[in-house]
């Protein structure tokens, strides 16, 4: 097992003696910044290009809600939906229509950084219906068909790591289909979602096929915001790190396992842990507590837009997250005493998580039937 003393960053500098960026300063630890946005602003004003050069972004990933405030806030879809619908296009045709627009587009932007770091960084990541994350045959076509129709190596496609969704996930591996699995709650969740990952790259090994780039999306801050007002006020944002460092243990212990340094031999990478769900919900906390928190090598911390901004202005990192966990079961046993029970609450995170895409897939469904409706009679 691996496990290292924590180290503190105390100022860092660049060659010509300026302090550097917190975003600088993540990108060098090892841990790469991708952004949790996509809209066609952030494409057309050059924006999304500007995170590239000067915050170190190196990926990005989206969802249903994403999207949704997307599309509804903005005019900048109208165009080309009007000539989707002069093509036949309506619904959820018409909608994966504009997200692979999107999303392919952001892809070539990253495509140098894909290209440069052999397909460790420089993606993006497009979700299938979450409609589909109880019906495994439909999630594995889903996603099969959009990776196809994308023709972008560095497309993820995001798969929900529920019980029907493991199976699909393990497919697409082997399928030669690049995914990132969504909605993990817990150290559990992680290490069955790793293992459907294994068994499908050893499938493509034993078959003599090339093996793909996965992650694996671990959500941090709806834990905290679960039981806000259900603990003492000292615990108040100490769960989901905790369960952070709980899971990056496990993580850190399968890199050095025989079975995964057997799959780097056959050329594979490791499917890195992702950090996901890292804005703070909290209003009397850090605007980059999580950031700060959860900074270690091997991983990614996807993060919204306004989060990755305040990072860049005013971020300062601590500690680089421990590799034996650190102090996570104390904590965790702190939680347990004060009535929290981590298992069932991973559970329904889970199940709240799906629910909550779902909301926002018929929310979706709904903005682009009503601006398809009133650009028609518009036109």
């Amino acid at each position: 097992m691996v496990t290292s003393q924590p180290t503190v960053f105390l100022n860092p500098t660049d060659d010509k003696g300026d302090t550097m960026k917190a975003t600088q300063q993540l990108h060098d630890l090892g841990q790469s910044i991708w952004l949790d946005n996509i809209t066609r602003d952030l494409l057309t004003s050059g924006t999304l290009k500007r995170y590239i050069d000067e915050l170190s972004v190196t990926g990005l990933t989206s969802n249903p809600t994403i999207f949704d405030h997307a599309i509804k806030n903005s005019t900048s879809y109208d165009a080309a939906i009007r000539e989707k619908l002069k093509e036949g296009k309506s619904g959820e045709g018409l909608f994966f229509e504009l997200a692979l627009d999107d999303l392919t587009r952001a892809a070539d932007l990253f495509r140098p950084i894909y290209d440069r770091t052999n397909g460790v960084n420089g993606w993006v990541s497009l979700e299938v219906s979450p409609l589909l994350a109880h019906d495994t045959a439909s999630t594995l076509a889903a996603a099969k068909d959009l990776h196809t129709r994308a023709r972008r190596p560095n497309l993820l496609i995001k798969i929900p790591g529920t019980r029907e969704g493991l199976p699909a996930i393990e497919e697409a591996i082997f399928a030669g289909v690049p995914i990132n699995v969504t909605l993990l709650f817990s150290r559990e969740h992680y290490v069955a979602a790793t293992e459907a990952f294994l068994r499908g790259i050893e499938r493509r090994i034993a078959g003599g096929l090339t093996p793909d780039g996965s992650v694996a999306s671990v959500f941090i801050s709806r834990w905290d915001a679960a039981v806000m007002d259900k603990v003492p006020h000292a615990l108040r944002g100490q769960l989901g790190i905790a369960i952070a460092k709980r899971t990056y243990k496990a993580y850190r212990d399968l890199l050095d396992s025989p079975r995964w340094q057997r799959i780097y031999n056959a050329g594979a990478r490791p499917q890195r842990l992702l950090w996901a769900s890292t804005g703070t919900k909290d209003p009397e906390a850090s605007d980059v507590l999580y950031v700060k928190a959860l900074a270690a090598p091997f991983t990614v911390n996807t993060m919204p837009e306004q989060t990755l901004k305040a990072l860049a202005d005013h971020g300062k990192l601590g500690e680089i997250l421990p590799a034996d966990g650190g102090d996570c079961e104390e904590v965790l046993a702190e939680f347990a005493k004060a009535g929290v029970d981590i298992d069932a609450l991973a559970t329904r995170l889970q199940g709240d998580g799906a629910a909550s895409f779902v909301k926002s897939w018929d929310e979706l469904m709904a903005v682009i039937a009503s601006k398809s409706a009133a650009l028609e009679k518009a036109a």
